[in-house]
């Protein structure tokens, strides 16, 4: 039998029941299970992990931040995320407000364009991919004129062909 492990109360164990439901996301839930667990039934954590689902060392990782930083170490920002972005989101939309006024207006924004200005924005070079990123974030898509109307009779075009 390994070694018992306890999270120190920071919180009791209504107050952690309470955030194990208002918590929203598997993740952030699967930590507040294992604090609960190790509060209300200290066990060896190689336990704790089968009954959560977890590796044990993560179970130990969790447990030794929970003691010493208290509920901060759960409530972090988590995985994923824009880190590093260039601009944030409302940044990148207020960015593009200007060539979203110019498209109004009948006039076509390029990829080119928008690069070249997100560059002068920031400072220096961007791979066009990354502009490619950053307009799908901002819902823009890419719209091209048909190739023919489509209310095309071919009939009557043939015909007229014929007749010309």
């Amino acid at each position: 039998m390994g070694k018992v492990t306890k999270s120190i109360p920071h919180l009791s164990k209504e107050e952690v029941q309470e955030r194990i439901k208002a918590t929203v996301g598997f993740w952030r839930v699967q930590k507040w299970l294992v604090i609960w667990n190790a509060l209300v039934d200290p066990r060896p954590a190689g336990e704790i992990a089968l009954h959560t689902g977890l590796a044990e060392q993560t179970v130990h990782n969790l447990i030794s931040q929970y003691n010493r930083l208290g509920p901060a170490a759960v409530e972090g920002p988590g995985k994923g995320g824009r880190r590093r972005a260039y601009l944030s989101w409302d940044e990148e939309a207020l960015f593009l407000e200007s060539f979203r006024q110019a498209a109004l207006t009948g006039q076509i924004a390029t990829v080119a364009e928008i690069k070249a200005a997100l560059e002068s924005r920031i400072g220096h070079q961007v791979h066009k991919t990354t502009v490619y990123r950053l307009l799908k974030r901002q819902g823009w898509r890419k719209v091209t004129p048909r190739a023919f109307h489509v209310d095309t009779n071919q009939e009557e075009q043939a015909a007229f062909k014929k007749n010309t």
